[in-house]
């Protein structure tokens, strides 16, 4: 079975309690749970981790190389426009395909939201539909792994 390693940046524990104007009423662990299940019908196994840490996100980055993950996807919060740190880590990783998610449309908010660190090495990015950008991120790294495959 393959293994997709999600990880979720800061604030993203408070999914379903702040700026639901913004990000639903959804919370992080009923998008694990609607992902999850997607994943295990297309035999996916799918390890879901947050945390409002740098260094821990950029550790579990770091240990998709020795952990056999075929695939990253990665929200991370307020860290995708300021962490060149979590840029640098992602560079690091060689042949698993890396998608950026964003559960708001980051183009429609603030200017300083456009700009995105994690894009200049991801190899897709999926934002605006809410807890379904998770699903749709899951089946954007399938198809890499076909292609990539043959």
């Amino acid at each position: 079975m393959k293994k997709i390693l999600v990880i979720n940046g800061p604030n993203l524990n408070l999914l379903g309690e702040r700026e639901v104007e913004i990000y639903g009423k959804t919370s992080l662990e009923d998008i694990e749970s609607e992902t999850i299940k997607f994943a295990k019908i297309n035999k996916i196994d799918v390890e879901f981790k947050q945390s409002n840490e740098e260094s821990e996100i950029i550790n579990w980055i770091q240990s998709c190389m020795k952990n056999n993950y075929k695939g990253l996807l990665i929200n991370a919060g307020a860290y995708t426009h300021t962490s060149i740190a979590i840029m640098d880590a992602l560079k690091a990783i060689e042949n698993i395909p890396i998608i950026e998610v964003h559960l708001s449309n980051i183009h429609q908010r603030e200017e300083f939201r456009k700009k995105s660190y994690i894009s200049e090495v991801a190899d897709g990015v999926i934002f605006g539909f809410g807890a379904h950008s998770y699903i749709l991120a899951i089946m954007a790294i399938e198809n890499l792994l076909k292609k990539k495959n043959g």
